[in-house]
C-alpha cells in the first residue's frame, strides 16, 4: 500500500455554527458606536467618508470576485468591516479619492492579491492606512477639530496637531495643554475618526468578548506591554516622557489592539502564540512613539508582527511536538 504523507497544522479543528456572515456582521455592530461617535464629531464629512469607503470595499470585492470567477462575497460582511476600519483609520478630512485609493490598496492589492478572505497574511484595513499615510502625508495627518454636529458639506474644518503629534515636536507639557485625559477617554479630541473616543470603541470590543468572537489575550498584552514600557520610562524622565495613561487614550490604540490586532485571519492560534504576538505588538508601538519618526506606531506595528504569525504557529506547533515526544511513555 502507497503511504501518504499528510500535513498536520495547528489546532483549533472545531466546527463553529457561527457563519462568516454572523462574525462580520457582529463586528461591524462592534464597530457602530465608534462609528456612531464619529459622525457625532465631524459631521457630515465623516458620515460621506465612511459611506464612500464602505462602497468602495464591497464594489472592489464584487470586481475581484468576477475577475477570479469566485462566488460573489461582496455582501458577506468583511468588505463591510474592512471599508468601516479603513475610515475610522483616516482623519474626517482626507479626499474622497484618495479613500477610495485605500479601499483598492485593502481589497484587490492585499486581500485578492493572496488569495481571498481567510488567506491574507496582512490585515487589509492596515495596509491601506499606511500606503495613504506614507504616499499622502500631508493629507494623512492634517486633523480637523471636532465640531460637533456639523451639517455642512461645504465647510473648510479647522486643523491642528494630533495629541502624540503635540508629544512628538514639542513636548509633553504642549501635548498635555492640548487635552485633558478625560478628553481623550470621551472623544473631543483631534485624530482619525476612530482615535477620538476610548469609551465607544471599549463599548464596542466588550460586544466582541460577550460574543466570544475575541478573547483578551491579545488587547490586553498590547495595552499592558505599552503602559508598562512608557510607564518605565515615565518614572525615569517625567519632563520629557508622557504618563502610561495618556498613551492608553490617545491615538489608535485601543482600535488596534481590540478591532485589528484581534483578527482571526492574521493573528496566532494558539494562546501562547496571542501573547507573544501581543506583547511584540505593544514594545513595538512604544518604541514607535517614544523615539520613532511617526508619532503613532501601532499600525506599524501591527503589520510587522503579522509577517510573523506563521513563524509564530510553527514554532508553537513544533514545541508543543518536542514537548510530547519528551513525555515518558506510561503503562
Amino acid at each position: 500500500m502507497e503511504s501518504v504523507n499528510l500535513k498536520v497544522s495547528n489546532a483549533p479543528f472545531v466546527r463553529s455554527k457561527d457563519s462568516i456572515e454572523s462574525v462580520m456582521y457582529n463586528v461591524a455592530i462592534a464597530l457602530a458606536p465608534a462609528t456612531v461617535m464619529s459622525v457625532y464629531l465631524f459631521g457630515m464629512k465623516a458620515l460621506v467618508l465612511t459611506t464612500v469607503s464602505i462602497l468602495s470595499c464591497i464594489a472592489f470585492e464584487w470586481l475581484m470576485d468576477k475577475a477570479r470567477n469566485k462566488p460573489n462575497s461582496c455582501l458577506d460582511g468583511s468588505a463591510l468591516v474592512t471599508g468601516l476600519l479603513l475610515a475610522l483609520n483616516v482623519p474626517a478630512n482626507l479626499p474622497l479619492w484618495m479613500v477610495i485609493v485605500g479601499s483598492f490598496i485593502a481589497i484587490v492589492a492585499t486581500k485578492h492579491v493572496f488569495g481571498g478572505l481567510g488567506y491574507n497574511v496582512f490585515n487589509p484595513a492596515l495596509v491601506a492606512r499606511v500606503f495613504l499615510l506614507i504616499s499622502f502625508p500631508a493629507a494623512m495627518t492634517s486633523w480637523p477639530m471636532p465640531v460637533p454636529f456639523s451639517l455642512d458639506m461645504m465647510v473648510d474644518m479647522e486643523t491642528g496637531a494630533s495629541p502624540l503629534g503635540i508629544l512628538k515636536t514639542d513636548g509633553v507639557q504642549a501635548a498635555l495643554a492640548s487635552l485633558s485625559l478625560m478628553d481623550g477617554f470621551y472623544g473631543t479630541m483631534t485624530g482619525s475618526l476612530g482615535e477620538t473616543s476610548a469609551l465607544a470603541l471599549l463599548a464596542g470590543a466588550a460586544w466582541l468578548w460577550y460574543k466570544k468572537y475575541i478573547t483578551m489575550y491579545i488587547p490586553l498584552t498590547i495595552i499592558g506591554s505599552v503602559f508598562l514600557f512608557t510607564g518605565l520610562f515615565y518614572l525615569i524622565d517625567p519632563t520629557t516622557y508622557a504618563s502610561p495613561v495618556f498613551h492608553m487614550v490617545t491615538g489608535g490604540l485601543i482600535l488596534g489592539a481590540f478591532f485589528m490586532a484581534t483578527d482571526m485571519v492574521t493573528s496566532p492560534l494558539s494562546i501562547r502564540g496571542q501573547l507573544l504576538f501581543g506583547l511584540g505588538c505593544g514594545l513595538l508601538t512604544a518604541v514607535i512613539r517614544l523615539w520613532g519618526g511617526y508619532p503613532e506606531g501601532i499600525s506599524f506595528a501591527i503589520l510587522i508582527m503579522n509577517s510573523f504569525v506563521p513563524l509564530i504557529d510553527r514554532w508553537d506547533l513544533n514545541d508543543r511536538k518536542a514537548q510530547q515526544n519528551k513525555k515518558p511513555e506510561t503503562k
